[in-house]
């Protein structure tokens, strides 16, 4: 298949006329063209009077593709490459992974289909399971620290946007899209710019992908926490596994560890038994929403109401030094209930895959580094995301209702008592306060600079009704699990830490490409031992 980049469509316009721009570029007939597939398709919103869609394409025509390519002499015109499977032989011992995120998902899938067999062990439930208590949490029942936005089939990404964008750069990143939209994602994820799948539609995907791993003969344990792991000459031999029936111990000669970024009492066990970690530079800040139609209108001006929900990506760097930025911006979506420890509050944001809500929301975060960090150690990052969130448990009342401020009474540093023109969507509820009681002072500080930074980038951006939910902790790993060139722990052979947990992803993507690397590496180990 031929990629072609760059074929340029106005909204609304008939997608069949890509075919007819794709034949020009070729320099080919239309009817030698086969057949035609989306790969990517971007919104260029730049100048209000010329908004359109830039698409990239992959065509099949009839003749010799590779001699074609040549012929155009274009280095945007490309051959698509695939993504090769390898094989292996069912091992003795069969390769372990610790987490079924999208790193622990895609490795699992990835073995499966090289015929290793993995066994998966996932600490919190089924995708099903999940969603019922998640929503009786938000309704105001009981919290459950091993069944939560956090924990559980397919990760924190499942009760999120969902999105599937990343800056990183892997020809695995077309395998993963193409494996959900394999699995009941919807298939414009393969080719949109900024692909999103959302919460309802992904907890029956990751379910679709766990069974598919089972049908190519792995296995996958809910319930199952790795309490610890044993070693001989610096060789991983052994997990000890707490499970509903009873603790036991599992052999293992290779694990793949992509435990997520909030397995904190794992952090902890790893770090006691010698696993080389390190902190790593992470952010915290605020999710701030806004009314949705403000958003449209200030991004599209009068396009607003034949165009799909608006999002925004902003950042900038303060005459301090200090940098702030926005992440995972949801269309149409709510703030989240993302706490996974008993007396801790914390934030993250999500929509369904319509994105039809009232608000947008995004955090709007602060780059910290670990010179800031009040605690040195190897685990001070994660020690201060915990006290904040407990400090946010008892502002918000001791029930696990979020802290929260109108960006005007944030500005002016008075509490707010009350929502303006925005509601807040996080449930259970909110606690009116001031969150100077709440955040670090370096964080409040930063904020107050960047949100009229922002406001001057985006118009309403800084709108005093605006509302500001606290605190969102969890944007990424505050520690790096210390692996080498090989992807293998440096103190730990045979232990592959990865993921955002293990601090080298960022996003359901750039995660689950990971987890490819990572499987690649227990295969091509599994090649030599036979």
């Amino acid at each position: 298949m031929i990629v072609i980049p760059n074929l340029k469509l106005a909204p609304g316009a008939d997608e069949a006329a890509l075919k007819l721009l794709a034949a020009k570029a070729l320099k080919l007939p239309p009817e030698d063209i086969t057949d035609l597939r989306i790969r990517k398709k971007s919104l260029d919103a730049r100048r209000k009077d010329d908004i359109h869609y830039v698409y990239t394409v992959g065509v099949t025509v009839r003749g010799d593709e590779q001699r074609l390519v040549r012929r155009c002499r274009s280095a945007a015109i490309t051959h698509e490459k695939t993504y090769p499977i390898p094989h292996v032989a069912p091992p003795e011992t069969r390769p372990v992974i610790v987490g079924f995120g999208p790193a622990g998902m895609f490795a699992a899938l990835l073995l499966a289909r090289a015929g290793a067999k993995p066994i998966v062990l996932e600490r919190g439930p089924d995708a099903q399971t999940r969603s019922a208590q998640i929503a009786a949490f938000r309704a105001g029942g009981a919290f459950d620290p091993e069944c939560n936005v956090q924990f559980g089939e397919g990760g924190a990404g499942t009760f999120s946007d969902g999105k599937l964008n990343t800056g990183t750069h892997d020809a695995r990143i077309g395998f993963v899209l193409a494996e959900f939209a394999a699995h009941g994602a919807p298939e414009h994820i393969t080719y949109d710019a900024k692909p999103h799948i959302g919460t309802d539609v992904l907890v029956e995907v990751v379910q679709n992908l766990r069974r598919e791993v089972i049908a190519r003969g792995g296995e996958v344990r809910f319930g199952h926490r790795m309490t610890g792991l044993s070693t001989q000459d610096g060789r991983i031999t052994a997990l000890t596994v707490h499970s509903p029936e009873g603790d036991y111990t599992l052999p293992a000669q290779q694990v793949i560890l992509a435990i997520g970024h909030s397995a904190r009492d794992t952090f902890e066990i790893l770090h006691a038994q010698g696993v080389p970690m390190e902190p790593k530079p992470f952010s915290m800040g605020v999710r701030i929403e806004h009314r949705q139609k403000d958003i449209n209108a200030a991004q599209y001006g009068a396009a607003a109401e034949r165009l799909p929900a608006a999002d925004y990506s902003l950042s900038c760097h303060l005459p301090d030094e200090s940098s702030a930025y926005t992440f995972c911006m949801c269309p149409g979506g709510e703030v989240f209930a993302a706490a996974s420890e008993a007396g801790g509050v914390c934030t993250n944001g999500m929509s369904n895959s319509r994105r039809d809500g009232e608000n947008a929301n995004a955090a709007v975060l602060v780059t910290l580094h670990p010179e800031d960090f009040p605690d040195k150690s190897a685990l001070g990052g994660m020690y201060w995301q915990r006290s904040i969130e407990q400090r946010a448990y008892v502002c918000g009342g001791g029930n696990y209702h979020a802290p929260a401020q109108r960006v005007g009474d944030f500005l002016a540093g008075r509490a707010s008592t009350a929502p303006g023109r925005v509601q807040p969507t996080y449930r259970p509820g909110v606690t009116w306060c001031d969150l100077h009681d709440v955040l670090p002072a370096r964080i409040t500080a930063t904020l107050a600079q960047a949100l009229p930074a922002f406001g001057q980038k985006l118009r309403g951006f800084d709108d005093p009704d605006a509302v500001l939910t606290a605190p969102e902790t969890r944007s990424s790993s505050p520690v790096r699990i210390v692996r080498g060139d090989d992807r293998c722990s440096t103190g730990v052979q045979g232990l592959y830490p990865c993921g955002e947990g293990a601090g080298y992803a960022g996003g359901i993507t750039s995660a689950a490409v990971d987890g490819l690397r990572c499987a690649e590496c227990v295969i091509k180990a599994l090649q030599n031992e036979a």
